[in-house]
């Protein structure tokens, strides 16, 4: 059995609308059994929140994510990867 390759990425989130939040985290309870972590931080200067969520999963489930949480109105996504990658044992 081929075991898929997996990386370690960190995904940087802007939410500018409150009203997405719900969508946000319907979207990264989908994805929850790839998440290492997370952490919030509300900036109430400038009205926002500030997402940062590490994951280590196949790089087209990453990009698969990132870009659905980039189609929310209000939301920004952006992905930083690491270079080491490897194979996880899925049995």
């Amino acid at each position: 059995m081929n075991t898929p390759e997996t990386r370690v990425a960190i995904i940087g989130i802007i939410v500018e609308n409150p009203d997405q939040v719900d969508a946000l985290n319907q979207l990264l309870h989908e994805y929850s059994n790839y998440i290492i972590g997370r952490m919030g931080i509300p900036y109430h200067k400038r009205n926002i929140n500030i997402i940062s969520v590490a994951i280590d999963a196949p790089q087209d489930k990453i990009n698969t994510l990132t870009g659905k949480i980039g189609r929310l109105t209000g939301i920004s996504a952006k992905t930083a990867y690491s270079n080491i990658t490897a194979r996880v044992n899925t049995e």
